[in-house]
């Protein structure tokens, strides 16, 4: 079955783009239009996230939304056969000065479910001197998860599963690397989570982000996606520390949080707002972990 879809998408993927973005447009119809596809989780993430826009600008920004996240499945399929000189022609990253961090430590990259999350870890993977590891959530499908493998290893990313991240990484870092993490992932146990408001709503972060780069003493660099126009990316690195090791607990959590926001409120549209965000619920038992300057809703 592998062989049998891999085949198929690789065929897809030789289309140029203009053909696939007829295909995204037609698939966005019937996603949207036609099939709703999660159409009231993105709403009630857009009421919590914006309650001062109107009803029609939240429809504005949910309908771009759709279409920028099909545009990011079917230029994740593109990524089968693009040659590095078209990919490079449509991502911009410079890092000049991570890699000058680089060789003297190691980075550790924070970045959110932001469009498009593939081009981003290739773009790195391409451009640092050291190699570039990625961290992974396994898909249930061994099909579909062995194709996005391959998709992801394009230009020699080491993927980290979650499952063996602490097994692989002591071989790792016994090396220089570059370690890319998606922060705003909501943690299995939101008891053993980071609590604090993101858009004025509790919401748990996972801890491990910001206490492996204080433990490990890497640099850490927050990365900001930039949709250019279709098809096209920007990749701007803000480096927020050469030494995590200066850093309490909790505190890069909420540089990221603040980052991540103003970020989603330059392009509402990129941001993955089918992603249930605010579904786990505060409670009075989880105070100890509450981080943010502002007090939790009860304690």
């Amino acid at each position: 079955m592998y062989y049998l879809i891999s085949g198929v998408l690789f065929i897809l993927s030789l289309l140029p783009f203009f053909v696939l973005y007829i295909i995204s447009d037609i698939a966005f119809f019937f996603i949207y239009h036609i099939a709703g596809y999660r159409k009231k989780v993105v709403m009630n993430n857009l009421d919590i996230a914006f309650p001062g826009k109107t009803p029609n600008e939240k429809k504005i920004i949910a309908k771009q939304f759709y279409k920028n996240l099909v545009d990011t499945f079917i230029e994740t399929i593109k990524i089968l056969s693009i040659s590095e000189k078209e990919f490079d022609k449509r991502v911009s990253i410079d890092t000049k000065t991570c890699n000058e961090i680089l060789k003297y430590n190691n980075i550790q990259f924070h970045s959110g479910h932001q469009m498009n999350w593939e081009y981003a870890q290739l773009a790195l993977a391409r451009n640092l001197k050291v190699p570039w590891v990625a961290v992974y959530f396994e898909m249930n499908n061994k099909t579909i998860n062995r194709l996005f493998l391959k998709i992801r290893q394009r230009f020699n990313s080491v993927m980290i599963s979650t499952n063996d991240f602490f097994k692989q990484m002591r071989n790792i870092s016994a090396e220089r690397y570059a370690l890319g993490l998606i922060t705003d992932q909501n943690p299995g146990l939101p008891q053993s989570a980071f609590w604090l408001n993101f858009f004025n709503r509790p919401a748990p972060f996972i801890m491990g982000a910001d206490k492996g780069a204080i433990r490990n003493k890497t640099a850490v660099v927050f990365v900001n996606f930039v949709k250019i126009k279709r098809g096209y990316y920007r990749f701007d690195l803000k480096v927020i520390t050469e030494n995590a090791g200066e850093f309490k607990p909790g505190e890069l959590t909420l540089l990221y949080r603040d980052f991540l926001e103003n970020t989603i409120r330059k392009q509402p549209a990129n941001y993955l707002w089918s992603h249930r965000r605010w579904k786990r619920e505060y409670k009075v038992e989880y105070r100890r972990r509450w981080i943010d300057k502002t007090s939790p809703p009860y304690s």
